[in-house]
Parts: structure tokens; sequence; C-alpha cells
């Protein structure tokens, strides 16, 4: 595994993400914003943020699987809810432990959360990117 993640002391424990990764692989990988589309391209869970952001992760996995990665081998993750409000917390948590659920893994890297305006198609609520780095 070419990643480790870390919390410095001095730094908040967050349950969710790690403050650090420390990359040592020699190939990066870039996933394209995954979006709650299933394989047919049909939005997944329209009207439901929990929903959607556990199909991002599943997106997530999808793609890094594709090029022989995890989520274990992920440096960096964002995340981009439309019209983000701090009361849609639970919704986002419950959505990443569904998908946790769903893929055998607890995704911890470092992550960003971003509230932007507007997605690619009005019924997308979330976005999730990520960068990864294998051997």
């Amino acid at each position: 595994m070419a990643i480790t993640l870390t919390n410095p002391a001095g730094l908040p424990e967050i349950d969710v993400y790690r403050q650090v990764s420390v990359a040592t692989g020699s190939k990066l990988v870039f996933v394209a914003g995954q979006v709650a589309w299933g394989a047919d391209g049909v939005t997944v869970g329209e009207g439901d943020l929990a929903a959607q952001v556990e199909q991002c992760y599943v997106n997530v996995a999808t793609a890094l699987a594709g090029v022989g990665a995890s989520f274990d081998d992920v440096a960096k993750l964002n995340v981009h809810v439309v019209d983000w409000t701090p009361d849609k917390m639970p919704l986002l948590l419950e959505g990443i432990s569904r998908a946790s659920a769903r893929l055998g893994a607890t995704p911890v890297p470092p992550a960003t959360l971003l509230g932007v305006a507007a997605l690619d198609v009005s019924e997308h609520l979330v976005e999730v990117e990520v960068t990864a780095v294998i051997d």
C-alpha cells in the first residue's frame, strides 16, 4: 500500500477522515468527479442525498478497481454538495456509511467538503473526486 494516513499531534481527530496522507507509490491516479449515475447512465437516488453519496462512493470504488486500486490507495478526496448547509451532514455521513458497508471498507483519506451552486445536471446533489497513488 502506497498511502499512510495519519492525524498529527496538534490537529483534531475527525472520525470520517484523517488529516494527512503520505504517498510513497510511483503512479498517480486521478479519478474524475463521480456523480450518482448507475452503469446505465441513469441517476440513482434522485432527490435523496444519502443515496447519491452512496452511489458516488461506489462509482469511485469501481473507477479505482478498473486500474488496480482501491480506497486504501486514495491520498485525497473532495466532496462537492449542491446547496450545502451543515444540517445536511447526517445525510452525507449516512451515505458514506452505507457505501462503506457495501464496499467492505471505510474511506478515511484527507477530505475537503465544498458547497456548490450546481453540478452537471439538476438531479445530481453530490460529486466525489479522488486522487490515488499506486505502486
